[in-house]
């Protein structure tokens, strides 16, 4: 694997739009985006589609392997980890092809991806993941929480590179579980025990040195952190695809595309339990489809990011141009969700078609952030979705999240629509509270239905709120006085 750039490298060629060009020759993000600045300017849906259209599947050459060929056995027990690498690094030698896994279970550590390469997992494979730290060392760039360190390697990892695709009918399989993994986030339920060793020193200890400046490759994490890696990581990347595969078992968030353009999440099952399990969280990424899959998790099912506090700051890249379609939510904290790491902003945001069937939910689209935050969330607009169940709210809007207010960087929220969207019981139809001094700006609903609600809505702090065909407990609501 050749040496990727450093981060202070990545960013002084002009961060990802730089990033772009180096890497393919392709427009950098204000020229592709340009092309979307045409159309009706009133109608968002008509901007989904041209996001749609302008994300760029990877181009990945004619050229074909199996990990098989290079020693693999699908026993369960062998160790592949060498066979991955030398499978991978034979075709990049070559301008790049895909690694195909075949039936079998096949035992690895982290696996590193080259630009032009797909690992493609035949239905009937499974990779199935060691639970030995050691395998994921070195450290390399990362991003915890938001905040970027060097820290043990995603399971599946890709830096710096272009045209990386996972695909297949497969399954990853992380073996992330109480006993491995998951008791490091320091809580009973998932296995540890007073006396086992958390993560916690450690994250404090990251969040001073980001405070403080310190440069990335300076903040070591890995060995005795115990901070979780993700499962797949494609980081400073273009033109990605995740599609087909189910995962399993993760140790921290299950898909995480961080400063990449062109994201492809087509089809995936991402069903993991542990804690911090969020299914796809795109952070600081421009250009995103998700569509196709099914969410079933232990945390957000989808959280949308941008980095966190002073970090984000420093970073300073939002995510904007995101359309989720035609996804299943079950499980989780929130379906469609945005933060709390959003310091960077996210904007331009759409989902529709949609379905939340789970009683275990606990937010259709949910919004958090606080005053040390900062940062943006703008035109987020949601459509046609249909949620049978919600423990809490149908929208919720906290500035509480964490930390809360009083941090001097107060959020920007603005621009919040959800039309035909059917709800079979909630608690709130909608839950928006700002701040005094700093209030939510513009939330529209249209053609709503709540069939059960057990309070109604509640929203302080807030200007210019809409309702227009609002229907809660049968009777038609207006929109409640901020």
């Amino acid at each position: 694997m050749t040496n990727p750039p450093s981060r202070r490298q990545f960013l002084a060629i002009g961060g990802i739009a730089a990033a772009a060009v180096a890497l393919s020759g392709s427009p950098a993000f204000g020229d592709a985006l340009d092309g979307l600045a045409t159309g009706r300017a009133d109608d968002p849906w008509d901007r989904a589609d041209r996001i749609v259209r302008s994300v760029r599947r990877p181009r990945i050459p004619a050229h074909t392997v199996s990990v098989t060929d290079f020693g693999a056995v699908g026993d369960g027990t062998t160790d592949a980890t060498q066979a991955f690498r030398d499978a991978i690094g034979w075709l990049a030698a070559r301008s790049g092809g895909r690694v195909v896994v075949p039936p079998g279970t096949y035992l690895t550590g982290a696996i590193h991806l080259e630009s032009r390469i797909e690992l493609h997992v035949e239905e009937g494979a499974t990779i199935l993941f060691s639970t030995d730290p050691a395998a994921y060392l070195p450290v390399v760039p990362t991003r915890d929480g938001g905040i970027e360190c060097m820290n043990y390697s995603p399971f599946v990892f890709a830096y710096g590179k272009h045209d990386v695709a996972i695909t297949g009918g497969g399954v990853l399989d992380g073996q992330a579980s109480n006993e491995h993994w998951w008791p490091w986030v320091g809580k009973k339920q998932f296995g540890w025990t007073p006396g086992m060793p958390t993560a916690n020193d450690a994250v404090a200890r990251l969040e001073a040195m980001a405070d403080a400046g310190v440069p990335v490759e300076q903040r070591v994490m890995g060995d005795g952190s115990y901070i979780r890696p993700s499962f797949i990581e494609l980081n400073g990347c273009e033109r990605v695809l995740v599609s087909g595969v189910t995962l399993h078992r993760t140790p921290n968030w299950q898909i995480h595309p961080v400063l990449c353009t062109d994201v492809t999440v087509d089809g995936v099952v991402a069903s993991s339990h542990g804690p911090n399990n969020d299914g796809c969280d795109p952070e600081s990424c421009r250009r995103v489809l998700i569509q196709g899959c099914t969410f079933d998790t232990g945390d957000d099912c989808i959280a949308v990011k941008a980095g966190k506090n002073t970090d984000g700051r420093r970073v300073n890249v939002p995510t904007e141009d995101v359309v989720i379609q035609n996804c299943e939510f079950l499980m989780g904290h929130g379906g469609i969700t945005i933060g709390s790491e959003m310091t960077g902003g996210v904007r331009h945001l759409y989902a529709r078609d949609c379905t939340i069937d789970s009683t275990e939910l606990n937010q259709g689209v949910r919004l958090k952030t606080n005053s040390l935050r900062g940062g943006f969330i703008e035109d987020v607009h949601v459509k046609n979705v249909t949620m049978t169940n919600v423990a809490d709210s149908v929208l919720l809007v906290d500035f509480t999240y964490g930390e809360g207010a009083g941090h001097g960087y107060p959020p920007v929220v603005r621009n919040i629509t959800l039309e035909d969207v059917t709800v079979g019981t909630a608690k709130y139809p909608v839950y928006a509270v700002g701040y005094d001094d700093d209030h939510i700006t513009g939330i529209t609903l249209r053609n709503v239905r709540v069939e059960k609600a057990t309070n109604p809505s509640v929203v302080r702090n807030c200007d210019d709120v809409t309702f227009r065909d609002v229907v809660v407990n049968g009777v038609e609501v207006a929109a409640p006085v901020a």
